[in-house]
């Protein structure tokens, strides 16, 4: 038993020395968001600890996420999940060559032949008067609920299945970062005017970038490459106003411990939520177990804000090859179907 063991040593030992490599990166990253966090004492190992429950409870969320769907124009006939989402076949080969994101994945990776990506939408439900047969009856009054979906973002890439959720992973640490810096600046208790306003000021840089959840379901606006980098340039000055502040030390551990609460409760910021719909081929919602119907089950992401909004979501494979050609002018049919 003891050789047994000795043999799975050197396993545990690099598993371990992987885990806190990551739980590294994402203290890193978490930082990032409000540098200021590096003059509070013992930071890392402070924060390494609520990090670690975050990771824990971002990997078992991101685990239950159901494998990618194909998202290819021939998927639309076979997948009745993608043909809820998009009204036509056109319209799901346009919502994926419209990314930026997903063509400069492409261009960086030359070699792949398909990537994995998160396909962000919006959802609401329309009230509408329609047809439907009643005791044998045709009734063209009925009162009918579609299920509408619109505003298809893709943001987020990987290679592989695997190397996606990893980046949803690092995006969803930069979400709760995101929230602990808004904590912050909601706090008038332990701040001084111009210390929240720089704060309150960075929360909005950064979700403008479309940090954090918004980057995962596409709920930040279309911003072009001078726009981004107006952005980058406010984001730095930002920062160096946010350094030459001076405040005591005890506020700043102050500060790490909101953030640190943040982070060691991750369900409270950062979840998925089910729901199950019966819909008819006309995305009309359906009571009824009709050979036209098929019951769906969405994902709907929790965005932050006043008050949150919920957002749907799907992990996606999308090939190379339907891609449709750059320059092109892709209408916008599919932010209003």
């Amino acid at each position: 038993m003891g050789l047994l063991a000795s043999l799975f040593h050197p396993m545990r030992a690099r598993t371990a020395h992987v885990e806190s490599a990551r739980v590294g990166e994402m203290i890193d990253r978490a930082i990032a968001t409000n540098p200021r966090l590096r003059l509070a004492r013992h930071y890392r190992e402070r924060l390494g600890k609520a990090v670690s429950v975050s990771l824990a409870y971002i990997d078992d969320l991101i685990g239950s996420l159901p494998a990618p769907n194909e998202a290819k124009a021939t998927a639309w006939s076979t997948d009745p999940l993608i043909r809820v989402f998009f009204a036509t076949p056109d319209d799901l080969v346009k919502a994926f060559s419209r990314s930026e994101e997903l063509r400069a994945y492409f261009a960086q990776n030359a070699f792949l032949t398909e990537a994995y990506a998160t396909l962000g939408m919006a959802m609401f439900e329309r009230h509408v008067l329609g047809v439907a047969v009643e005791g044998g009856e045709v009734r063209h009054d009925v009162a009918q609920t579609t299920l509408c979906f619109s505003d298809h973002r893709v943001r987020v890439c990987g290679k592989s299945d695997a190397d996606l959720r990893e980046e949803m992973a690092r995006r969803l640490v930069d979400q709760l970062a995101l929230e602990g810096l808004a904590r912050l600046a909601a706090d008038r208790r332990e701040l001084v005017a111009k210390g929240r306003g720089l704060l309150e000021a960075r929360v909005a840089l950064l979700e403008r970038r479309g940090v954090g959840m918004r980057s995962v379901v596409g709920d930040s606006p279309d911003a072009d490459s001078d726009e981004l980098a107006r952005l980058e340039i406010q984001i730095a000055e930002n920062s160096r106003k946010l350094a030459a502040l001076r405040v005591p030390t005890k506020i700043i551990d102050l500060q790490l411990d909101r953030v640190c609460e943040v982070f060691s409760n991750p369900a409270d910021h950062i979840y998925v939520e089910k729901r199950r719909v019966r819909l008819d081929l006309m995305n009309v919602i359906r009571n009824d177990d009709t050979q036209a119907s098929r019951e769906i089950e969405l994902r709907l992401a929790r965005i932050p804000g006043d008050p949150p909004r919920m957002r749907a979501f799907i992990l996606a494979r999308f090939p190379r090859d339907e891609l449709l050609p750059a320059g092109l002018h892709l209408d916008a049919a599919t932010r209003a179907i």
